[in-house]
This record gives structure tokens, C-alpha cells and sequence, in this order.
């Protein structure tokens, strides 16, 4: 049985969820409540799956995740308040339009139940569930803050920036995604997504003081180096996009590539010491990060990701690529899709995420030609090394003109 806690000051409206829910009540106990004092009763006699709160303000939400971080905390806004979708953005993992169809609203719910299918263990649910921030790299955050002061600036420009770091392109794609900005298909190329928040509201999002966590200080002693692990996330988004250019796949395809790591994000903010735990298991048993992650904490960077990616709102099929990268043949696909892309692009980038690492834990696996066989892909694997090859060649060119990093 689910939980669900609805709270409004408008009787109307949770008497009109109280009947449309009615249907659901084998398997959703639903609860209501016209204030936060009452709210708060309610979670203190009884711990909820959901919150999905219509108040004004962010008080209820931010106690919500202080006392009770394992609930999935849905805002219920007007479309015409914005700024306030802002203010709201490091307390709520969703924001639903009050006048969105009961529909909508129920399949929301359901989507944000499902994950618990994703991330199985309760307390890195709560984990999760409690971050409000994670860190912005500091170069593509002054950078971005630079161009968002000229006002003609171009929307590609912006997008190129933005796709650099992997927590402001997550953040992005989060609001453009909000009831504020509620459009009937989901929204996963970053330049579309600028072009429909408008400029104001990406200037907004970046000069937010309380969406983006300080950068990790003293990166010489961490586990890894995020500006490296960027690095490789770029590389696998730029061969994804070579090779499901022109498909359906091709935008979440691409993001999927740029987010498949960001819970590293997550476990170098959260969980510092069980990641150099982990770095340490996997060298001295010669097995790959996840393995280790997942034998210390009971589930990977990959799944805690995921989880993460989930309860903000982006496409199942992002979800499910980023959830299953290093184990792409699990969910039994029978077709070609976003996880088979991202699983290719990760086996012919070039890279691994543990190049990352500063001791140098085992690489994992990656898929080869075998892979392909019967996912009626449209590419074969020769023609997928050799369009990864050109892309990157192009990309080390690029890098040597510029007299960056090497990609490879």
C-alpha cells in the first residue's frame, strides 16, 4: 500500500482528488490536509511516499525534506508564478500545474512510485531524497553567468555551455520540464529546452543562489576528479550523437550520455569516505567500480544516478539507459533503444568513467559486436567504430587548437 499525502488550503480541490482517487484506494492510501500543521501530524503519525503540496510557499516542502527526506515531494503551482517555481526548485522534486488534468497528476505519481524499483534500499532513497544542491563546475558556472549578461546571446551558444557540466544540464532540463513550462512531449535537447524557457528564465535558474552546491574543495585528495569525469561524459554524448543522429533516439540518447555518471556527483558530495571504500575494494579484488559500490552500499553510482534523474522528472527512457549502463543487456530489450546507444557510445568513446579515479581501480566491461545482434540497430558495429572513430578524431583536433586536455 502507497501513501500519498495531498495538502491544499482550497477544500474544492482535495474534495475533487478525494473522489478521483477513490478508484485507487487498493493500492494508494491517500491522506489529505488544509494546513502544514496538519500535514506535519499526518507524517508524524504515518511516514508518506508522496508529498504533493498546493501551499504557497516553501516551508512545508523544506521540512518535508529535512524530517521526512524519503518522500517524494511534488509542488502544486500556478503557471503564471514562475519566480515562484524558482524558489521552490531546491525543495521539490516536481512541480505539477494546479489546473493540470487528475490524469496527469495520477500518472506523476505513479512515476514517482515506480522508482523505488529503480534505487530498492530505503535509506539511499532517503539519501537522496535529501539534496537540495550538487556542485556546478566553477569555470562553466562564471562562463555561463558571463553570456547570460548579453542579451543576444544565441540559444546554441547557451546550450553548448550548459551541456559542459552535468548537474546545471540535469537542473535545466528539470525546470524546462515543470508544469511552468508543461508541454505535451518531454523536453531532452538542451537547446530546445533554453529556447522554451526564454532567456529570463535560464538568467534565473544560473544566478540561483540555492540551486547549485559549492564546489568541492581540496579535489587533489578526493576520489576522483570531477573536471576528468565531465571530460569523459562529453566524449561518450559526442559519439552518441554521431551515432543516432537522424533517429528518434538521437536527443535522449545524448543526455542520457551526458548524465549516465552523475551519481559520482552525488557520492563524492554525500557519501565521501564509502567512495574511497570503494575504490580501494575494487583494486585490491580487481573488479569494477560498480561491482564494489554495490557490494559496500547496495547499489552503484549507476542506480543512484537514476533514482536521482527520476525524482526531478526527466524521460523513463533516460532513467532506465542511466540506471543499467554497465549491465545494458539486464532489462532484455528486444530493440534498439536510448540504454543500447549509451552502451555502445561508453564501449567506443575511448574512455571509462574510472579514468576519472586517482588510484586507478579496474576499467569495467563494455559491450562489443555481439551486442547488436538481434536489436535491429541502425548501424552495424564496423560502422559504429567508424563513425566513433571520425568524431574522435575531430575532438582531438578540436582539443590540440585549443590547447585543452586530451579526449583520449
Amino acid at each position: 500500500m502507497k501513501r500519498i499525502l495531498f495538502v491544499d488550503d482550497d477544500a474544492q480541490l482535495l474534495e475533487a482528488l478525494r473522489l478521483r482517487l477513490r478508484p485507487r484506494s487498493r493500492n494508494w492510501h491517500a491522506s489529505f490536509a488544509a494546513t502544514a500543521d496538519e500535514a506535519v501530524g499526518i507524517l508524524e503519525r504515518q511516514a508518506q511516499d508522496v508529498v504533493v503540496s498546493g501551499l504557497n510557499g516553501a516551508q512545508l516542502l523544506q521540512s518535508v525534506g529535512e524530517r521526512w527526506p524519503q518522500a517524494v515531494r511534488i509542488a502544486l503551482a500556478s503557471t503564471d508564478d514562475p519566480h515562484r517555481g524558482m524558489q521552490l526548485l531546491p525543495f521539490a522534486h516536481q512541480y505539477v500545474a494546479r489546473t493540470c488534468p487528475p490524469q496527469q497528476l495520477e500518472q506523476i505519481i505513479e512515476r514517482c512510485l515506480k522508482l523505488q524499483e529503480v534505487l530498492a534500499e530505503p535509506g539511499l532513497r532517503t539519501l537522496i531524497g535529501r539534496i537540495r544542491q550538487l556542485p556546478a563546475q566553477p569555470r562553466i558556472f562564471a562562463r555561463l553567468q558571463v553570456v547570460m549578461a548579453n542579451e543576444n546571446v544565441a540559444p546554441r551558444d547557451i546550450g553548448r555551455i550548459i551541456t559542459a557540466d552535468a548537474v546545471i544540464t540535469a537542473k535545466v532540463l528539470q525546470i524546462a520540464n515543470s508544469a511552468f513550462f508543461r508541454r505535451a512531449r518531454r523536453i531532452t535537447n538542451i537547446e530546445q529546452a533554453v529556447m522554451y524557457l526564454g532567456f529570463p528564465g535560464v538568467r534565473n535558474l544560473v544566478m540561483c543562489a540555492e540551486v547549485f552546491a559549492r564546489w568541492p574543495g581540496k579535489l587533489s585528495h578526493a576520489a576522483l576528479d570531477l573536471d576528468l569525469l565531465q571530460l569523459h561524459v562529453q566524449q561518450v554524448a559526442s559519439v552518441a550523437a554521431v551515432l543516432t543522429v537522424g533517429t528518434r533516439w538521437s536527443d535522449d540518447s545524448v543526455l542520457a550520455a551526458l548524465l549516465h555518471d552523475i551519481g559520482y556527483w552525488v557520492l563524492i558530495q554525500e557519501c565521501p569516505r564509502e567512495l574511497e571504500q570503494a575504490v580501494e575494494l575494487a583494486i585490491t579484488q580487481g573488479i569494477p567500480m560498480h561491482i564494489a559500490e554495490t557490494r559496500l552500499m547496495g547499489a552503484s553510482h549507476a542506480e543512484l544516478g537514476a533514482y536521482l534523474l527520476g525524482l526531478w522528472g526527466l524521460p523513463y527512457s533516460v532513467i532506465e539507459a542511466v540506471a543499467h549502463h554497465h549491465d545494458p543487456a539486464r532489462p532484455q530489450a528486444a530493440q534498439f533503444d536510448v540504454l543500447a546507444a549509451l552502451a555502445v557510445s561508453i564501449a567506443l568513446s575511448g574512455t571509462d568513467d574510472t579514468d576519472a579515479f586517482r588510484s586507478g581501480p579496474p576499467r569495467s566491461g563494455v559491450v562489443g559486436p555481439d551486442f547488436l545482434l538481434g536489436l535491429e540497430a541502425p548501424f552495424g558495429w564496423g560502422e559504429a567504430e567508424a563513425r566513433a572513430a571520425g568524431c574522435l578524431a575531430k575532438l582531438e583536433r578540436e582539443s590540440a587548437q585549443r590547447g585543452g586536455i586530451s579526449r583520449a
